[in-house]
């Protein structure tokens, strides 16, 4: 018996070092165990909603002083009435929490999102390799808003990330289809909220794409994911590209083809964003000539592929190295790319 339970004792240690090592292959995910952050979330939607309708003006200026950064946009893009350009920002406050429609997604919201203790265990998470792989830059303050579907998550330079609340409501929230088809309501669930906030930030920090070919765009974004990676590295591949996990198992089995496709309709360094629109952007699938299964945006995919080359190949650069370095076609080349 003695003898039977060493050996069931030691296959179980075995599994469990393969379950580990393969759980997180081939990534080295340092120990930020250490780092002291905070993460907790300012609920601005329940100040805001709360405000006295009889006087706006008062709780609201307490409100855009504790926050300029993230009410200058709240006010000038969120709630700003194209129709009505001389409102003032108590008048835009007052008409957006009067409203009962908006009242009732505010409740929604409420409901949906009462507990995040755990939400912000995770920002706290990401924010130690935030300030593992940039230890200037400040710790970003959190704060959580509703817009009735104007504007999603966002950050603002490196000091704010905002969470609008009403665009991770789940799949049993009746989003508009023709507003938000159901390959962007795939992404809507409380699951990506961090994944999208701190693409967010590295969006702030990588900037706009230095070239109009898809070279361009598809090194570009595959940076962002890259690093995106890096400080949610155990996150699942699939939420970081909004994908399920079958269609990110179709981009490993079908990497070659699809860089071969690439090159062979001359896509590669076209600037004709008509042509590859599809393989940039969210969309049900890649292009008429791919197959009916392979999903939108491939052409991030790869281009995630060819920064992790690249720098697997030039381990002495660091990641602000590599968000500095804004030629597609030297990161291609450096990264010696060949699909698998």
């Amino acid at each position: 018996m003695n003898k039977l339970l060493r050996l069931l004792l030691l296959s179980f240690i075995l599994i469990t070092t393969i379950w580990c090592c393969t759980s997180n292959k081939g990534k080295n995910i340092p120990n930020v165990s250490h780092i002291k952050v905070s993460a907790n979330i300012e609920r601005l939607e329940q100040e805001i909603f709360a405000l006295d309708t009889t006087n706006v003006k008062q709780g609201l200026d307490k409100i855009m002083k504790d926050h300029p950064e993230f009410m200058n946009i709240y006010i000038n893009v969120i709630l700003r009435d194209l129709t009505a350009p001389g409102k003032t920002p108590e008048q835009l406050v007052k008409s957006f929490i009067s409203n009962q429609q908006i009242r009732s997604l505010y409740d929604t919201c409420l409901i949906v999102h009462k507990d995040i203790p755990g939400l912000e265990k995770d920002f706290e998470e990401a924010f130690r390799f935030y300030k593992h792989y940039f230890p200037d830059r400040l710790t970003p303050k959190l704060v959580s808003y509703i817009s009735e579907f104007g504007l999603g998550t966002f950050a603002y330079g490196d000091s704010l990330i905002a969470i609008g609340w009403d665009f991770y409501l789940g799949p049993s929230f009746p989003y508009d289809v023709n507003y938000f088809p159901r390959y962007i309501q795939k992404g809507m669930t409380k699951d990506y909220i961090v994944a999208k906030s701190m693409e967010a930030l590295v969006n702030n920090e990588v900037g706009d794409p230095k070239g109009t070919r898809l070279v361009d765009h598809m090194i570009h974004n595959g940076k962002i994911l890259y690093l995106v990676d890096k400080l949610v590295p155990r996150t699942p591949d699939s939420i970081k590209l909004v994908y399920t996990q079958d269609q990110v198992n179709w981009c490993k089995k079908n990497e070659l083809q699809m860089w071969s496709h690439l090159l062979g309709e001359d896509l590669l360094y076209s600037s004709k964003m008509r042509d590859f629109q599809k393989l940039i952007s969210p969309s049900p699938s890649s292009a008429p000539q791919m197959p009916p299964e392979s999903p939108g945006r491939v052409a991030n995919w790869i281009g995630w592929q060819i920064v992790d080359r690249y720098m697997e190949r030039n381990p002495e650069e660091t990641l602000q190295d590599l968000i500095a370095e804004t030629d597609a076609q030297y990161i291609l080349d450096k990264s010696k790319y060949k699909p698998r």
